[in-house]
């Protein structure tokens, strides 16, 4: 994954609204698309709506315990 996401910034001029029943080819497209891109576009997304602080609730901390 690349080291640094650019800051995006929505264009809600461009926002269209449509039925969920209504058929189109988004599938056909994102399975044309590499897992990996999939990916950079889920995280691109995350980072859209969560913003770039997100990040920090996602690390783990490991911890050795003595038996």
């Amino acid at each position: 994954m690349e080291n640094k996401l650019i800051d995006i910034k929505l264009d809600k001029k461009m926002l269209s609204v449509i039925s969920l029943s209504d058929q189109s080819s988004d599938k056909d497209y994102w399975l044309s698309k590499t897992p990996i891109d999939r990916i950079r576009h889920i995280e691109i997304l995350r980072r859209i709506n969560y913003g770039n602080s997100a990040t920090a609730r996602l690390q783990r901390v490991l911890e050795f315990t003595e038996r």
